[in-house]
């Protein structure tokens, strides 16, 4: 449940489809040639087929059937964001989606509950300036449950809105909005959209509104919101997966045919607003460096200009070989990171530049640059290669993305999005053929339309975070709702909703790939997994060697390498090794972890052979060049610096070593990054010999999962890796030591002045993952704090609403586990909430308040039910493939670890649970000490010691 901060997170299509093609971007090493082949001119066909129907009450349905999984996604879209607020109700529809989650007439508790049953997966709901919307994937059997639900709260919500339920759900989005602000950088959105805009435009407020217009929200306003946008001639149903014509439009007509019409409220008129004049702002923050942020208001979703303004984006900075990179990031030197991007709304669009500018130099010299580069590709227009780059990327993507068939992008978002904005389900296809058909004459012109004038520019520079004045408070006009729209007809109740939520009696048995199997003659297992959907293959080379391995080495070494295979290899250059990759339309890159580390390459099934000669370079043969070690080394530097101002992230630095002990494999920042001492004195032979001892084929896995087969791939991998070995012999495993909890509790306090919120971290070790016991604590777990119906989160959240979410996990690792839990919460409730947290815990482990029969059911549906919709994506499969050669498990675990849970017993969940030692829990609380030490030692819970952001001590007033 979220609430977009601007326009910058692209989730609809023309949005949508921009989301599909981005959104899978991987993270992300000699000197023979590679041999590189250009794509094949033929390509395979994409498309999101579909059939539609519109009930006699105006609720328009989307159907699209994929059979690959026993899932239905059910995505519904109403016509209202935060543009449709009057003045003086800013935040209103995001207040009212999170309404939304309550109890219905006919169902009392969370609406979450009954999807808990049935394994629901990919669950939310989301608002945005332009609409808002709710989905969730189901197995096919819990359908009925699905609509059932989703009409009730259409058709029947007002009769159990109560004052507490407005009072509780107001108090969790003014913590989601403290816990944006409380970010570096995370007071910017909200400046933008009043620049950008003027006050009476739609666009002028932020999404998740201001405290004051949130605080004087009313019961009458909620139930006059409710009738005015909620009727079904506003909304849009997208099914899609498991489902046919005949089954939606029974379906649709038997849940909301009944539910009778609202008024038919009008659109306001598209108003791009773009400015006369360029403007600029300087703010504070408490940040590491300065961040530019400059922005144009572009034309609206569903132009060809948006579309257009796509690609341009794409060569300017859209892709890590782009204009503003290789200038700014690789020649220049003037930046640590740069990005462009076009992001659609309906009323108008955004056109934004990032960079964040490197330590000691001056934004001025990184605005010029930025200009002149702008003016040169508006001026001259792209290459012939840079332009086919972008189209090939653009449309890898959305291949990539139409896999999944619900949540945050997939294709029920974009059907839905087509439909809601367009009124054709199918307006991505005239998307993907603008794009295609974009010439460089018309990147220029579009260029020259849109960005010559009208930008506004925020520059944040290190310095004290102020907080966000709010706009001067007005006194909004009484809400009224229009009469319903009286052309649109009911059907007479088919359901008799006084028997409540049906019940799910079958499910879907869950269902893996078939996994093959070959060896490679370089000594690594081949390990397929067929997944025909889509014309992608996904590879992922799976080695021993993560962070683990930097005993004995520089701090870092092991991330630092990896990250740097994919910046040029086999002769080529950083940038020239992007283009290969960005022309062939795959993903490429590498990465560590805490026991493992791999490389992963996504090729379009068309390009397999070509990509996989670049990833075999990647791995054997990269450059490690010193100038681009330098390059890194300083980003990566600044990098450290910036994760010592996010509050979740410096506890993640802090952390491990508090619970670990010093020297010990895991006793480091478990974001891998290292400090900035030892990053900086890694040599180019350093990066060389983790490579040569960790990097290597003998005993390693290659997992393949996608379009392919044995007799294809096998091939291919003996062709570009049969001949590939390791150098000197492999070095031992790295012996994790046991460590034990400390005898007592202990607080560690990290100052983040101005802070409105406290992160509140508690850790403390467990068992391996190979632990026998290992899958009882995770469903312990689930009932503690690892789901959002779990305990602690709706302790702190729905009870309390002092939180936007409080968690609990534990990360799998072959030595002793860190499980953790947390739970940012309003600054003047810290030691409140920390008491809440700890006798949580204390109940649970101590048998005081056991699990019950009910929590273990909620567990064991949410740990099975949602299996057959788990492995929906090959990416999913890949992971579990994975997990299972990282911790020696069997092809069959999935279904072992199945079985094992639905046997569990109460009495099993109550034994893990006691495994957990309140009384000896290491606590991190990152906050503004002035208003959260005293409160916090006057709680007892142990030791409290202040720390700086190295995770050392400092001295405090009140020692």
């Amino acid at each position: 449940m979220s609430a977009d901060r601007l326009r910058t997170a692209p989730s609809r299509p023309r949005a949508a489809l921009l989301a599909l093609a981005t959104g899978l971007a991987l993270a992300g090493i000699g000197a023979a040639p590679m041999a590189w082949a250009a794509p094949p001119a033929a390509t395979a066909g994409v498309d999101i087929p579909y059939e539609t129907f519109t009930l006699p009450n105006g609720l328009r349905v989307v159907v699209h059937t994929d059979r690959k999984a026993p899932i239905v996604a059910v995505n519904i879209w109403y016509h209202v964001g935060s543009k449709d607020e009057p003045a003086g109700r800013s935040g209103f529809a995001h207040l009212f989606e999170h309404l939304m989650f309550q109890a219905s007439e006919h169902h009392d508790g969370e609406f979450f509950d009954p999807f808990k049953q049935v394994g629901v997966t990919d669950q939310n709901g989301t608002t945005n300036t332009d609409r808002t919307n709710y989905f969730q994937n189901v197995p096919t059997t819990a359908l009925d449950m699905a609509l059932w639900m989703e009409s009730d709260r259409m058709g029947h919500l007002l009769g159990a809105v109560d004052q507490a339920a407005l009072d509780e759900q107001r108090g969790v989005v003014q913590n989601e909005k403290r816990q944006g602000e409380n970010q570096p950088y995370g007071q910017v959105w909200d400046r933008l959209s009043r620049s950008l805009y003027p006050k009476d435009h739609p666009y002028h407020r932020g999404v998740i509104g201001s405290m004051n217009d949130l605080n004087a929200a009313s019961l009458d306003d909620v139930k006059q919101w409710f009738r005015t946008w909620y009727g079904p001639n506003n909304a849009v149903l997208v099914l899609a997966g498991d489902i046919d014509l005949a089954t939606a439009r029974r379906k649709a007509m038997q849940y909301f045919g009944d539910i009778p019409a609202g008024p038919t409220m009008a659109q306001p008129q598209v108003d791009v607003a773009k400015r006369p004049a360029d403007t600029r702002e300087t703010m504070q923050d408490q940040v590491p460096q300065a961040r530019i942020y400059r922005v144009w208001n572009v034309a609206e979703l569903g132009s060809v200009d948006i579309d257009r303004l796509q690609v341009l984006a794409s060569v300017l900075g859209g892709a890590k070989a782009s204009r503003l990179d290789r200038r700014l990031l690789h020649e220049d030197k003037l930046v640590d990171n740069i990005s462009a991007g076009a992001w659609p709304s309906q009323l108008g669009s955004s056109f934004g530049i990032i960079a964040t500018v490197k330590q000691g130099v001056d934004p001025a010299m990184v605005e010029a640059a930025i200009d002149e580069e702008l003016e040169r590709l508006i001026a001259e227009g792209p290459t012939a290669d840079e332009l086919e780059r972008a189209k090939t990327s653009f449309r890898a993507g959305f291949v990539r993305g139409i896999e999944r068939i619900g949540g945050f992008g997939g294709k029920a978002d974009a059907l839905a999005e087509c439909t809601v904005y367009e009124g054709d389900p199918g307006c991505f296809r005239a998307s993907l053929a603008n794009v295609a058909a974009t010439t460089a004459e018309d990147v220029k012109a579009v260029g020259a339309k849109w960005l010559d004038v009208g930008s506004h520019t925020i520059t944040v520079v290190p310095g004290a975070r102020a907080p966000l004045a709010e706009e001067p408070a007005v006194t909004p006009a009484p809400l009224t709702t229009p009469a319903p729209d009286r052309k649109f007809t009911t059907t007479r109740s088919r359901i008799d909703r006084s028997t409540g939520v049906p019940e799910t009696r079958e499910f879907p048995e869950l269902k893996f790939p078939e996994l093959q199997r070959a060896m490679l003659s370089n000594g690594t297992e081949v390990i397929l997994a067929r997944r025909p959907e889509i014309p992608v293959v996904q590879l992922s080379y799976e080695f021993k060697g993560g962070y683990t391995a930097d005993q004995g080495r520089t701090p870092g070494t092991a991330s630092f390498a990896m990250s740097l295979l994919d910046e040029g290899a086999g002769g080529l250059g950083a940038l020239e090794f992007a283009d290969r990759v960005e022309s062939l339309g795959a993903s490429i890159g590498a990465g560590a972890s805490l026991d493992g580390s791999n490389a992963y390459v996504s090729a379009l099934k068309e390009n397999l052979d070509g990509s996989l000669a670049l990833f075999a370079d990647m791995l054997q043969r990269p450059n490690f060049e010193q100038k681009e070690i330098d390059r890194i080394k300083a980003t990566w530097i600044a990098g450290i610096a910036q994760e010592k101002a996010r509050p979740a992230s410096v506890a993640m630095r802090v952390l491990p070593p508090l619970v670990y002990g010093q020297g010990h494999p895991y006793a480091i920042p478990f974001t891998g990054s290292g400090d900035e001492a030892s990053i900086a004195k890694l040599g180019r032979e350093d990066l060389l010999a983790f490579h040569r001892d960790w990097v290597r084929p003998e005993g390693a896995t290659l997992i393949v999962v996608g379009d392919t087969t044995l007799e294809e791939i096998v091939p291919m991998l003996e062709t570009h890796f049969g001949a590939w070995r390791g150098t000197g012999p492999a070095p031992a495993p790295v012996e994790v030591a046991e460590v034990a909890r400390p005898a007592t509790s202990r607080v560690f306090l990290i100052d983040q002045p101005g802070a409105v919120q406290a992160n509140i971290f508690a850790a403390q070790v467990i068992p391996p993952t190979n632990d026998p016991a290992s899958t009882r604590f995770d469903m312990a777990n689930t009932v503690i704090g690892g789901d959002f119906t779990a305990r602690l989160n709706m302790n702190l959240r729905e009870d309390k609403h002092w939180s936007y979410g409080a968690r609990s996990s534990a990360s799998g690792t072959l030595g002793q586990r860190p499980w953790m839990a947390s739970a940012p919460v309003q600054i003047d409730k810290t030691a409140e909430a920390m008491a809440e947290m700890q006798r949580e815990f204390a109940d649970f482990a101590s048998g005081t308040r056991p699990p019950s029969e009910a929590e273990l059911a909620r567990a064991r549906a949410i740990n099975t039910l949602s299996l057959p919709g788990a492995y929906e994506t090959a990416w999913s499969v890949m992971s579990t493939i994975g997990g299972n050669v990282r911790f020696g498990r069997p092809d069959d675990y999935v279904f072992q670890r199945k079985a094992e849970i639905e046997s569990m017993t109460v009495s099993d969940l109550a034994g893990a649970a006691a495994s957990i030692d309140p009384r000896a829990l290491t606590w991190v609380v990152v906050g503004d000490l002035s208003q959260i030490e005293a409160p916090v030692r006057a709680l007892g819970l142990g030791d409290v010691q202040v720390l700086d952001a190295d995770g050392k001590p400092v001295a405090s007033a009140k020692r």
